[in-house]
């Protein structure tokens, strides 16, 4: 790995360059605070910070930072380059990023002092942390193409794998980004976008040696035609303090409840859940409002349509009147998507997610329907055969009884299960096919080897380049062995 990349903040315009100017103004003012009260009380370690709440955003254009602008697909989500992200963060900011880190999981680096089976000492991988809360917002200003964005709300992001990097002392973590989160405390960034985006996040690749698992299967799943996030590379750099340091190779991911389900649906006004827990996994008599929590729609009391499929989920017509209860299913729940995800999802193997762990879903309810469908999240630990158990068999021979309704009763049922075998078939001649995916990887890895094999130690994953090439390898040996495995299933 490289020695800490350093670089100067990139400047667009004489403004800029006077709004630097006035920054390290800022800046000398509170060294000399901080340096004054140091020499009083040297006990003490206080937060200084000089802002002007008054700024001109001088970059600011309806196509680039307005609500009335639509999503800049294209520019954003870029499949043929890797774009670049730099991100200024105050000192005084970032340090209290740090510490309600460390409030919550304990010392930075600190793995070897932590109980736990998992990497970092945290959770066994892909283990819930269901203690953690989500970690803070700070307001930052992120430079794209020579423009800024001002005040956007950052923050670290994720659950076992945020806490296992921490504790592992690699700075590389996933983060959220809310480009109007702080429009109460500076009015002037009222309603800021990102090209047509409110909301991003910024993705790790945790244990992801590839750094392709999460973008190449979505797009597995848009090429089958599921609502899925959009993805792409970004190299990020952060300003802490000390000049910007290359953070490493992101993948940044469109969010579900910002233009998802805008642009993939005829609307937004459905009702849209994250669920996560007990609840999540169907099991009979595990509903309850707090695992299915809502991302639209927040005000609204109104769970019915996760009430309605838990009780035609278990109702006893299953057994004494499929047809009727194949009916009621279709009238609440696209299992028409669930079961062409489930095919892609068990045909590709990513076991961090329902069947194993009870998340990593969305569940929408489609105004153009009534039903709730499913939406794909999180696909970092994809195409492997995986942790806890391990990926599903293709006939789900390993699933666990009783443990995830939704996978074993439709499976069970001989009309969905003909339906699933179908889409397993498609799967392997469509958006999985062997060649068309080691294609893919071959492209893919070829435009982000030099962003990838360049991360610095402490800010990445791999132990050396070779890691990379290694990873690659391995994934072109797991599409020739799930091919052979699709053989081996359908009769």
């Amino acid at each position: 790995m490289e020695e800490c990349k350093i670089v100067k903040p990139i400047k667009s315009s004489f403004e800029k360059v006077a709004a630097s100017f006035f920054s390290i103004i800022d800046k000398l003012i509170i060294l000399s605070i901080m340096l004054s009260i140091s020499c009083s009380d040297t006990t003490t370690s206080p937060i200084v910070t000089v802002d002007d709440p008054d700024f001109e955003p001088i970059d600011w254009t309806t196509e680039t930072h307005g609500k009335a602008a639509d999503p800049n697909f294209d520019e954003v989500f870029d499949d043929t380059q890797v774009k670049r992200f730099d991100i200024v963060i105050s000192s005084d900011y970032w340090q209290s990023m740090l510490d309600d880190m460390t409030e919550q999981y304990g010392d930075f680096g600190s793995a070897g002092d932590q109980p736990g089976g998992g990497p970092g000492g945290g959770p066994p991988g892909g283990g819930l942390d269901e203690g953690a809360k989500d970690p803070i917002f700070v307001p930052a200003d992120i430079y794209y193409n020579g423009t800024q964005w001002y005040k956007v709300g950052v923050r670290f992001k994720g659950n076992s794998s945020l806490r296992s990097s921490w504790l592992s002392g690699i700075l590389k973590m996933s983060l959220k980004l809310d480009f109007d989160e702080f429009e109460d405390d500076y009015p002037q960034i009222s309603n800021q976008r990102f090209l047509g985006f409110k909301k991003l996040s910024l993705k790790n690749n945790y244990e992801d040696k590839s750094f392709l698992r999460e973008k190449v299967t979505a797009e597995i799943f848009e090429n089958a035609g599921l609502a899925v996030s959009h993805t792409a590379f970004y190299e990020v750099y952060i300003d802490h303090g000390d000049g910007l340091e290359y953070f490493g190779l992101y993948t940044l991911v469109e969010e579900v409840d910002d233009t998802l389900i805008d642009t993939q649906f005829s609307s937004d006004d459905g009702n849209l859940y994250k669920p996560e827990g007990t609840g999540a996994s169907f099991i009979v008599g595990s509903f309850n409002q707090s695992d299915f929590t809502k991302k639209t729609n927040e005000d609204g009391g109104d769970w019915t349509d996760i009430q309605t499929l838990f009780e035609v989920l278990h109702a006893e017509s299953r057994v004494t009147d499929p047809d009727s209860w194949r009916t009621s299913m279709d009238s609440i729940f696209d299992t028409q998507v669930f079961l062409k995800y489930l095919a892609l999802n068990t045909v590709v193997q990513n076991w961090d997610t329902y069947g194993r762990m009870p998340h990593n879903y969305y569940l929408y309810n489609n105004p153009d329907n009534g039903k709730l469908t499913w939406i794909p999240w999180d696909n970092n630990e994809a195409l492997q055969e995986g942790k806890m158990g391990g990926s599903l068999n293709l006939n789900f021979s390993d699933l666990q009884s009783g443990a995830w309704p939704l996978i074993e009763y439709l499976y069970t049922d001989e009309v969905y299960r003909a339906t699933y075998d179908a889409f397993v078939g498609e799967a392997g001649e469509g958006a999985f096919e062997s060649l068309a995916i080691q294609t893919r990887y071959s492209e893919y890895a070829t435009l982000i080897e030099p962003y990838a094999t360049s991360e610095i130690a402490g800010y990445t994953f791999l132990s050396g380049s070779g890691d990379f090439q290694g990873a690659i390898a391995g994934l072109n040996a797991h599409v020739n062995s799930r091919a052979n495995a699709i053989n081996a299933y359908l009769p």
